[in-house]
């Protein structure tokens, strides 16, 4: 979810977003009072009337995705197995004995 705000107060945190999901986990559409209790979860002074226009926002943004107007992000593929990883990557050193170089490997 990206730090859009929804208002003319402050942009949210990570951490106001991060609470935010925690407390639509909590509150679901049937809860009494849903976008105050978000609010007060949310904190930074945020309104029920803000956290619920996040929460459009949210699902506009879903709405694109899952019709395919924003790409998937290109994540980096996992490596095949752990010999593929950087600790266990060797990398070659030049050692230096006697001034004249030789060549060492390490993990």
């Amino acid at each position: 979810m990206g730090s859009r705000s929804s208002s003319s107060s402050s942009p949210w945190t990570q951490r106001q977003n991060k609470e935010f999901e925690r407390a639509l986990a909590i509150f679901d559409k049937d809860t009494p009072e849903r976008w105050d209790n978000v609010a007060s979860m949310v904190g930074g002074g945020k309104s029920a009337e803000e956290v619920k226009r996040h929460y459009q926002i949210l699902l506009e943004d879903l709405k694109c995705i899952e019709s395919g107007h924003i790409p998937f992000p290109n994540y980096r593929q996992p490596p095949r197995n752990n010999m593929d990883t950087p600790h266990h990557q060797h990398q070659q050193q030049q050692h230096f004995t006697n001034g004249k170089s030789s060549s060492a490997y390490t993990t």
